[in-house]
């Protein structure tokens, strides 16, 4: 009866309400006194009862409404909330609400009936007294504050009797790819049940967006784990849609279908993870309004090689879960460690354990094994020596790096777990940093994680940033397992080492940081910054790295005038963002005071330290955010707000969260840019291009010649063969067109594929399309033929120009060129293809063969008379010298060969060739006859007719 009664109060209060407010309560009334159910909540009535009696003495939440944009990436949030004070008298209400750790406040409002307080973002003053201090800093309990990357905003205020309050509330955030994918979370958490209650997600991605999934409500126990465990269907009342770039996602629950969830109105995050489409190239380059920002994620990369040691606390206070947790973790991480990666593990606490002293092994089946058997016998005991265990693991890593030829592109790393602070050895987190920076000596990564509530966070936060690391911190009670996991899933595939991203300096300015020392599978790189150059309707950009066994090179040219592609002006969903359309710009700002901060917390100089700090306060006043340097004021007395994380203003540890270092790398030196290669090709005549029509220059005889191969579309062409000498042969496939209208040909055979073979000294393959090359020299990479880039190994060179030809360079004495035929709109005896061009054939041995190979290091005589006498005359005389004798004769290898006078256009029909043309499919000119040069497949390294080998 009791019950009844409260929830008729709450009916009665609500008649001023719309409809649909008075509907779900009577619903929920009809849910809760429903015979099916009534065992259940005649247990509940006490809780339900003193639920009821709180809300009665506070003001009621009528509406909470999120509603996000996010823009490549870059998302805007606001958050509205409304309460209703339906008592006699004024009540405090608060309103709470958990945000990212990394984002931003942006703006902040709230109104009272019908006055209006704005919040004002200030300078913050330096703290000159304890009282001070107490005045400012009031930070969250570590559960609702750090604990995995979140910060709970407050702000609270008296509603008078029978009004209502309504707080709005913006944030900003770029969004993180994390294992493959970018996740956009919103705090559901109203502390109550809602009559409205709304979320709604609208996305813009211009590469096109994939992999779009809703997983079911995150409780507080999942947060920070990446992944939900069971994640089969989204929460109730949500819908998705999406087309190629677009996408919108709202959650939209009913009171009834709220209390299925959670009778506290503690719903959980509310997530969204995506990614976009993207390719091996210089990435996604987006330019609006003299700003630009660059997304570099490639794919599809062979794994670098590890050199990893695992340093893990032991001491007394990882007695029970923690440490169980942990070994089963490193259970799982050490059998996904791959052949070609070398380990170690430490277990430390006041003394220092080393499984495999001065060295690290392989990942053999037996290593594993038992190294799980060490990991196993590891009991805690004793107190913490951070300092010495980072030091025998630096040490170890460096004796091993100095002590054996590893891969030059290996990646290494230490990952190091504790739970708690120092208490042996050194234990002063100052010396500890400077102790531990001095021992890695930028010569690799270390990756820290903290487990539980008395860890020094701002210690390992500082350590793996100042060596180019990550962080994590996961609370005792959470799944530690499934987090160390999921962290080492992060960085346990490394794809490229030292990425260097340049822009000519004559065009950009205040870039950020822009050397990056790893690139780890399913994250993401972001530099932005500002153009200077307003002449100029390009911008250059070039991408170096290493990967694996090879060095990359990616240029392209980006097009600056691009307002039909990044102006978002007139997207459906996107209309009312009045700071959308400016979007690149915030995201600059958000890069570079977060790189302020960064270098701020790595600073030892006080001076440097506030020249940082007013840069980045000052960057942020400019963009309106709220930041460890700058505080929200509302501009009206009596009300107090509480912007996110106080204690973030302590000057060791001011705002830097895990998620922004991974974001973030190294400055680049100054002085060492690349300058970009304006060198152009050199070509010879020897080539097979068209139809195809083959060119072979004989430069000691100053003239060339020339035949045709009437081939039949299937048909692979031994070009050049000389795989027992110098390991080298190129084999051209055709492919078949209509022969134009009155002409004497059945049809047309083109090369529509090129594919060159090395055995010397590593087995590696090139095969080449108007569309695409694949290199495959034990590592298959895949590269565009629209994007410019160089691909450099021990022996073999690959240069694209965009759309224009593809530069193979082999132990730098061959050289061939591809000529990439593309027509945009071709006639029906038209097909894309490729002309093949002998730039350099230095490196192939006399016995080469193949239609081209066979004439490289041979001479043929011209058996003319009246040649002899003009033999030195090139140009104009001669050509009118063998212009009167039409037909001539050449002698090759003892072979006359009739031939006749002609011109020929190569290279795009930039360059015209005379030459002596022999008839009939080169007949008595080559070897044998046409059909002793078919391959039976691209991969036939055969150099003797009759011979098939394979590389």
């Amino acid at each position: 009866m009791i019950l009844w009664l409260c929830l008729c109060w709450g009916f009665s209060l609500s008649a001023g309400q719309p409809d649909s407010e008075l509907m779900a309560r009577y619903l929920e009334e009809q849910l809760l006194a429903d015979y099916s159910i009534a065992e259940q909540v005649a247990l509940r009535v006490p809780r339900q009862a003193k639920f009821l009696q709180r809300l009665e003495t506070r003001p009621r939440m009528s509406e909470f409404h999120v509603r996000a944009t996010i823009i490549s990436r870059y998302a805007f949030t606001t958050v509205s909330c409304t309460m209703v004070n339906s008592a006699s008298e004024a009540r405090e209400a608060v309103f709470e609400m958990q945000i990212p750790a990394a984002a931003f406040i942006s703006n902040f409002t709230m109104s009272i009936g019908n006055k209006t307080y704005y919040g004002e973002v200030t300078g913050k003053e330096k703290k000159n007294s304890s009282d001070d201090k107490e005045k400012h800093k009031k930070p969250p309990s570590p559960t609702e504050g750090r604990e995995n990357g979140y910060e709970t905003f407050k702000a609270s205020v008296f509603i008078p009797r029978k009004m209502q309050a309504r707080f709005i509330l913006h944030y900003e955030e770029l969004l993180q790819r994390r294992l493959g994918k970018y996740e956009y979370t919103v705090s559901i958490r109203p502390q109550q049940l809602v009559g409205r209650l709304r979320v709604e997600v609208n996305i813009l991605e211009n590469s096109g967006i994939v992999s779009l999934e809703v997983p079911p409500l995150r409780n507080s126990k999942q947060k920070g784990n990446g992944k939900a465990e069971g994640d089969v269907s989204p929460p109730p009342s949500t819908v998705i849609g999406h087309t190629k770039t677009l996408a919108k996602v709202t959650f939209n629950p009913s009171v009834v279908e709220q209390t299925r969830i959670a009778r506290n109105g503690i719903l959980g995050d509310f997530i969204i993870r995506y990614d976009v489409n993207r390719e091996l190239s210089v990435g996604d380059v987006q330019i609006l309004n003299g700003y630009f920002v660059h997304y570099f994620a490639p794919t599809d990369l062979p794994p670098l090689p590890k050199n990893v040691v695992f340093v893990l606390d032991s001491s007394a206070s990882m007695v029970g879960t923690k440490l169980k947790q942990t070994k089963e973790a490193l259970f799982t991480i050490l059998q996904d460690l791959r052949p070609e990666d070398h380990f170690n593990i430490i277990g430390f606490s006041n003394r220092i354990k080393v499984w495999q002293q001065d060295r690290l092994v392989p990942v053999t089946p037996n290593n594993i094994r038992d190294a799980k058997k060490y990991i196993h016998n590891m009991s805690p005991t004793g107190g913490t020596n951070i300092n010495g265990a980072l030091q025998t693991g630096a040490k170890l890593l460096n004796d091993y790096i100095a002590q054996n030829d590893i891969d030059a592109r290996s990646v290494s790393l230490i990952i190091f777990l504790t739970d708690g602070r120092p208490t042996v050895g050194e234990t002063q987190s100052s010396k500890i940093l400077s102790n531990t920076k001095d021992a890695i000596r930028d010569k690799f990564c270390l990756f820290t994680i903290g487990i539980g509530n008395d860890v020094d966070h701002k210690l390992l936060e500082r350590m793996a940033l100042e060596n180019c690391g990550m962080t994590r911190l996961f609370q005792e009670d959470e799944d530690a397992a499934s987090h160390l996991k999921g962290f080492y899933d992060e960085i346990g595939t490394p794809l490229l080492s030292d990425i260097r991203i340049d822009y000519p300096e004559e065009d950009v300015e205040q870039v950020t940081q822009n050397f990056f020392p790893n690139y780890f599978n399913g994250s993401e790189i972001i530099i932005a910054g500002k153009l200077i150059n307003h002449t100029s309707d390009k911008l250059h950009v070039e991408v170096t790295a290493s990967n694996s066994k090879k060095y990359i090179l990616l240029k392209t040219d980006v097009a600056i005038d691009l307002p039909s592609r990044n102006d978002i002006r007139g997207v459906p969903g996107l209309e009312d963002g009045k700071g959308h359309n400016n979007y690149i710009e915030r995201a600059w700002s958000y890069l570079t005071i977060k790189e302020l901060l960064n270098s701020r917390l790595k600073s030892d100089d006080s001076q440097e330290k506030d020249n940082l700090m007013e840069k980045a306060k000052s960057m942020a006043l400019a963009y309106n955010f709220v930041t460890p340097f700058t505080v929200l004021k509302m501009k009206e007395a009596g009300l107090h707000s509480e912007p996110p994380q106080e204690e973030f203003i302590s000057p060791s540890t001011d705002g830097i969260g895990e998620k922004v270092q991974s974001l973030q790398g190294h400055k680049a030196p100054p002085g060492i840019r690349r300058k970009q290669d304006k060198q152009r090709i050199k070509i010879s005549k020897t080539s097979a291009d068209g139809d195809p029509h083959f060119v072979i220059d004989f430069p000691a005889s100053k003239f060339s010649v020339c035949f045709n191969i009437d081939g039949e579309p299937g048909d692979i062409l031994r070009l050049v063969s000389d795989h027992k000498e110098s390991g080298v042969t190129v084999n051209g496939q055709l492919i078949g067109a209509p022969a134009p209208p009155n002409g004497h040909k059945k049809h047309r055979t083109y090369f529509s594929t090129i594919t060159i073979l090395s055995n010397k000294p590593e087995r590696s393959y090139l095969e080449i399309t108007p569309r695409r090359v694949i290199l495959d020299d034990g590592e298959r990479l895949v590269l565009s033929c629209g994007r410019s880039a160089v691909v450099r190994s021990r022996s073999l060179e690959v240069s694209i120009s965009a759309y224009s030809n593809i530069t193979v360079t082999i132990r730098d004495s061959i050289s061939f060129v591809i000529l990439i035929h593309h027509y945009k709109k071709p006639a029906p005896y038209q097909r894309n293809h490729l002309g093949f061009y002998i730039s350099n054939s230095k490196g192939l041995s006399s016995d080469s063969h193949g239609l081209l190979g066979q004439f490289l290091n041979h001479e043929v005589k011209l058996l003319q008379e009246s040649l002899s006498t003009q033999r030195q005359e090139v140009g104009q005389k001669q050509t009118e010298v063998l212009k009167a004798n039409p037909t001539n004769t050449l002698k090759v290898k003892g072979r006359l060969v009739p031939v006749v006078w002609k011109q020929r256009r190569i290279y795009n029909g930039q360059q015209e060739v005379d030459c002596w043309f022999a008839k009939n499919n080169a007949d008595k000119l080559i070897d044998g006859s046409y059909k002793d040069y078919l391959a039976s497949h691209p991969f036939d390294t055969g150099t003797s007719f009759g011979t098939i080998n394979s590389l």
